[in-house]
C-alpha cells in the first residue's frame, strides 16, 4: 500500500480531480457532482465521441470498461481539454494543503 500511497502523492492534483470525478461516475454518485465535476464531465464528453450523448450512469459503465492504458490516456485528454478550454485550475487551486505549503510551480 505504501507504493501507491506515494504514486498517488506524485500525480498533480488536476488528474486526481479527473479520477475522482471518473469514481464518482463508476460508482453512480450523480447527486454529489461540483462546479468543477461538471466541467470535468463536459469535457469527458467533449473528447470521446462515444459517451456524447450518454446518461452519466451509461458513463460510469463506459468508464468501468476501460483498461488501465485507456483510462490513463482518457484522463489525459480530458485534463488537455479542460486546459485548451481554459477551464483546468491551477494546481495549488485543487491542493488541500495551505497554500503556505503548497510549493509554487511558477
Amino acid at each position: 500500500m505504501k507504493r501507491a500511497t506515494s504514486v498517488a502523492s506524485h500525480w498533480p492534483s488536476r488528474e486526481m480531480a479527473v479520477v475522482d470525478t471518473f469514481t464518482k461516475l463508476i460508482f453512480e454518485q450523480e447527486s454529489e457532482f461540483s462546479a468543477l465535476e461538471n466541467s470535468i464531465i463536459q469535457a469527458f464528453r467533449d473528447v470521446d465521441d462515444n459517451v456524447l450523448m450518454d446518461s452519466l450512469a451509461d458513463m460510469g459503465e463506459y468508464l468501468r470498461a476501460l483498461g488501465v492504458t485507456e483510462m490513463l490516456e482518457l484522463v489525459h485528454r480530458v485534463c488537455d481539454q479542460l486546459a485548451s478550454e481554459g477551464l483546468l485550475p491551477e494546481i495549488s487551486m485543487l491542493d488541500s494543503r495551505p497554500a503556505s505549503q503548497v510549493r509554487s510551480v511558477h
